[in-house]
This record gives structure tokens, sequence and C-alpha cells, in this order.
């Protein structure tokens, strides 16, 4: 069953040699009595021809009633294709085998979908892809993502090796940390009533690996998570995890700024322009309303607190007293929104906790908007000054505590730009990607309802040093030593430099965080006591790799680059999981399953009596 060539390989030097193929029949086509079969394997594609008059009737008539996707195995003669039938659209183009042998290695049934029909295969509904997963990983776009996976995983490991890294295997069974997103539990046969999580990122071990004098750590890591799915989330996902010591935040950068430019060069013959742009959290925000902006396009975000802090316009100016703020954005060229867009507009703001949207119209030479009334003639010319205001612009405005008023003005600023998209105003190149480095984050953030502080990224995270003596007498002050790489409006990860004095993290646990000595011990007992033995100073960062590769695939969801991915409930058509598990392994566990109404399930059907003696 040896085939000498794969399906891309033919070329028209090869013309006269005589070759065996095996692969799956792409496609069939009959004329004029002559069949044409496309043979595609895991590399390409490659036309065949059986021609009656050269082959038995037998082999012919295999030929001829060939379903798509059967398997098949071809022996013939490649010769150049006849003048003016070449197929610029694939590799093996110019060239044809002529068949003289055939065996069907195996039939296949009617599709459930098409698999040789990029457009059509397209509008399959996704749920019957994933249930058919290993047909829909046939065809060729999907098979290019994970090539390309790999080959991204490949140029990963080959760099951190280059850099001094050892990949080393973090373990699977971990210990629940509850104060973290929601876990998987795995109940202990051997530990009756005791339970591990899977891992929701190698964090501890990371750190202990430094404590342990290993330096370079890197894993292509797998990392659970029980959280409600998005179309950039799984339950289970991958991340590129790396941790060094005796480093500060700039060695960082320029170790994933190497990491990215290597892998955009890998993946898709790009230069990527390096050092990228580092912005402060705060600037962030007060630019473009996010802490992952998306800068390939403007509409950026004005502050007018100063402007409306006297207004008779109750609403700005209210806010304004009760030491919030007033911003805007012009999402220029929208005035011309429909009432549709402007009711989307509207519940957008509402949804991030907005009252209502304040907003202007320009139109006719006009400003068009309730609220424009109230406004002097001073504070009309600040704004035109500020926003730039032209005919055909929509002022869109925020007001109230700052975090939200820039947070709801940076939801309307995607929307605005997405519309701009469809209108035909706003053009991203495809193969543009700007970088760039989020900064200075808030070490803490308060918590209204609980009425305590929490970690903003996590409580391991070291505080600016210069911050450190505001941690008990201003927390809102200190920001925290921690870094998010963002393209194109997407975090692609996030780190920090860690805290290596007991003292440092004593004091977050226990004064800031407010975690009681003894649970903190509980929780966190073995890294305390791992530090007292001489921590050195160390650092890192995780970069999703589903959601990497999902971008330079060009792909909006990472069930598109991952081999067998979950839906938005966390299960697998494929295998119909998760499932019921059998009363004995229940029993095994030390476990029993009590579902309250609206979670019914069958209990599994006891498999057949064995037979024998």
């Amino acid at each position: 069953m040896k085939r000498t060539h794969h399906c891309n390989e033919l070329r028209r030097e090869h013309a006269g040699l005589t070759v065996t193929l095996t692969g799956w029949v792409h496609s069939r086509r009959d004329l004029g009595g002559v069949i044409f079969l496309d043979i595609r394997d895991r590399e390409g594609r490659t036309q065949v021809v059986f021609d009656p008059s050269d082959l038995s009737p037998a082999v012919f008539e295999q030929a001829a009633t060939l379903r798509p996707e059967s398997v098949v195995q071809v022996t013939g003669t490649v010769r150049v294709r006849p003048e003016g039938t070449a197929n610029p659209k694939i590799a093996t183009g110019e060239v044809e085998v002529m068949a003289r042998e055939l065996a069907v290695l195996n039939h296949a049934e009617v599709l459930p979908f098409p698999v040789d029909d990029p457009e059509a295969a397209s509008k399959v509904n996704e749920e019957l892809r994933l249930k058919y997963r290993y047909l829909d990983l046939r065809r060729p776009e999907m098979l290019r993502n994970l090539r390309l996976r790999h080959q991204v995983a490949t140029a990963t490991r080959q760099y951190f090796d280059e850099q001094g890294f050892l990949e080393i295997e973090t373990p699977m069974l971990f210990k629940s940390t509850p104060e973290g997103a929601r876990e998987f539990l795995v109940p202990s046969r051997t530990n009756p009533g005791q339970f591990y999580a899977l891992p929701q990122s190698p964090q501890q071990f990371k750190q202990i690996l430094m404590v342990a004098g290993i330096e370079r750590y890197f894993q292509l890591a797998k990392c659970f998570r029980d959280e409600d799915l998005r179309a950039d989330r799984q339950p289970e996902f991958t991340q590129i995890d790396l941790e060094m010591s005796f480093i500060e935040r700039e060695d960082i950068y320029r170790l994933i700024e190497g990491l990215l430019k290597r892998i955009w060069k890998v993946a898709l013959g790009m230069d990527i322009p390096t050092p990228f742009p580092r912005i402060p959290f705060v600037e962030a925000l007060n630019r473009w309303g996010i802490d992952k902006p998306d800068t390939r396009f403007a509409l950026e975000l004005a502050d007018l607190t100063d402007v409306f802090r006297g207004s008779s316009f109750k609403v700005f100016s209210q806010a304004v007293a009760d030491g919030g703020v007033v911003k805007a954005l012009n999402a220029k060229g929208l005035a011309c929104a429909t009432q549709g867009q402007m009711d989307a507009f509207t519940e957008l703001a509402k949804s991030m906790g907005a009252k209502g949207l304040a907003f202007i119209k320009v139109e006719g030479g006009e400003w068009k908007s309730p609220i424009v009334k109230f406004f002097t003639p001073a504070e009309k010319e600040a704004l035109q000054a500020r926003l730039g205001i032209e005919e055909g612009d929509l002022i869109l405005f925020a007001a109230g505590p700052w975090l939200a008023s820039c947070e709801i003005l940076g939801k309307l600023r995607l929307y605005a730009a997405e519309l701009l998209k469809q209108m035909g105003r706003l053009s991203i190149p495809a193969d543009r990607f700007d970088f760039l480095w989020v900064v200075d984050f808030p070490l803490l953030s308060f918590d209204k309802e609980q009425n305590r502080w929490y970690s903003s990224h996590h409580p391991f995270t070291a505080p600016v040093a210069e911050d450190i003596p505001l941690l008990k007498t201003d927390p809102k002050q200190v920001r925290g030593q921690h870094y998010d790489v963002v393209v194109n409006g997407v975090e692609l990860g996030g780190g920090s430099i860690r805290i290596h004095q007991p003292d440092v993290q004593k004091t977050i646990f226990e004064d800031i965080l407010q975690i009681p000595p003894d649970i903190a011990q509980a929780r966190f007992g073995y890294m305390l006591e791992a530090f007292r033995y001489g921590a050195p100073p160390h650092g890192g960062i995780a970069l999703g790799f589903d959601r990497l590769i999902a971008i330079l695939c060009g792909t909006s969801s990472i069930r598109d680059v991952i081999a067998f991915p979950k839906t938005a409930k966390g299960t697998c058509l494929m295998t119909n999981s998760p499932s019921a598990a059998e009363p004995r392994q229940l029993r095994e566990l030390h476990l029993e399953v009590k579902l309250g109404r609206g979670h019914g399930a069958q209990a599994p059907k006891p498999p057949p009596a064995a037979g024998g003696a």
C-alpha cells in the first residue's frame, strides 16, 4: 500500500513517471465518458483521469461509482495536461495521472455536509460540523489552521530553547483555589470526600520552579476554567506559559516582542516592528475606553469635565459635582445612523450601567439633540474645538464615575467602528497588526458589596516599588507591575513581576485582601514557606495560544483552531460528553448525584451480561 508521492508533489518534470497515490476522493466528474477524480491527502490534490479506452471495464466501473470521501489507492502515469486545461488554483494543476489501477480501500457513506466546496461548507450549521468533526477537519481550511498551529508551536519551542528556557510540565491535578475563576473539581477515590482541581494556570508551580533555581521555565500548558463560554473561551485551553528569575518588566517586554516577531514571520511571512508602544492603563481608558484598545482606527474619547463643571445641564454638572467626569466620542460620519442603530447604541450604554444615552447629531448645519438647548455658547465652542465637529458627525456622551464613563464610551466606540465598516467608511487592511503593551494597572480594585479590596491581576503581583508605602495608607493609588500585550483590540496575554518577599506577600494577603492567616496558610502555605528559603526576584507571562492562532488564521472563533472544541454549553457533540457516570463509579468515589428540577438526567443503562464459562 506504499504511495510513491503525496497529492501535492507532482509537477511537470514528473511527466512519464509511474506513480502511486493514496487519499480521499475529493470530487468526481464525468466528462464525455471519461471520469476525472481529484484525489486529496493532507498535502493537497491531484487530478486522476480514468479513460475507458485504457482500462478494464471493472476498474472504470469502480471509478464511475465512487462517492466523495471514499479512500482509494491509484497507480498510473503522470502526463502534462492538454493545452488550455491546466488548473492554476492548485499546485499540481499542470499535470494529471492517467490511471491504470484502482483499489478502493474504504467506501464512504453519503456525507452529512459537503467537504469539497468551501462556500457550501461555510454555511453548514456549526453544531453539525462539530458532531462530525472528523469530516470538518478534512476541509483544507481547517487543515491549514491546524498546520499553522503546529508551526507556531514548533517556532515557540525553538525560540525559548534559544533563549535558555527549559520546558517543564506541571501537574494537571492541583489544589483548589476558590479565590479565582470557577474550577473543575476531580474527586479522589483514595481520599474519600477530598478533591483535586484542574489547574486554571500553572501560576503557583512556576513560581516555585523559580524558588527551585530553574531560572527560565516555559510550557505549552493546558488550563481549565469552568466558565460561561464565548467565541474566544473554552473550558480547556492552551497557553504559552513562562517564568524568569532575576528580571524586570523590560526583560519580559523584549522577550515577548522577540517571540511574536518570530511567530509572525513564520506564520505570515511578516516583519512586525518592535519595540511595541507602552500605554499606561489610565491613558488607555482615557483615550479608547478599554484596557485592550484597537488602535487601527481613530475615534478617541475626549474629556469635557472642565467644560461642564457648572453647566445648566444638570446630568453633566451633577456628575462632576459627585466627583465623576463627562466624556464624549465623535463617531465621525455617523449622523446618518438609523433609529434602530441609535436604539442599539442606547441599549449598549444601558448594558454597561448607563441610565440612557445623550447624543448630538450634526445634520443640515444643525446640532440636533434634546440636550443642546441647555448648552451655553462657550460650551458649544469648547465642544466644537475639542471634538472637531463637522457636518455628518454623531457625538456620544457619558457622565458619571471615571471608569464607568470610559468603559461605556469604549463599548460605543467599537460599535461605531463596526457600523462605519459596514457603510464602507472605515477600511482596515487584513494584514495590519497594531501591537502594544498596557502597563501600570492598579494593583487593587475595591468591591463595594463586600467592602474589601481584591487583586486586579492576582495576589502574587508585585506593587511598583515606589508605591509600596501606599499599601496601607492609600491602596487605590498603588500600581501593580502587571502588563498585558494587545493586538488589534485583543488581549494576547498578561503577566506580572511577582512578589518574592515573604513580608510583602503576607501584607497583601492579610492586611489588604483580608484573607485570615489560617486561610492564607491553608491555601498558599507551601508557597509562603518556599519563599522563606531564598526566592529570587522573578516574573512571567502567559499568552493565550488558541487566541493567538485564531488571529493568525483570521477567524473570530478559537473553535476553528482547536481540533476537538466544545460548544458554547461546554459539550462535545461528537462524543456526547459530558455524560452520566455509572453507579459503580460513583460508589467508588463516595459520591451521590442529586439533581434539582430541570436537571434530570437518565442514569446510564447497565452493560449487557457478559458471557463465558
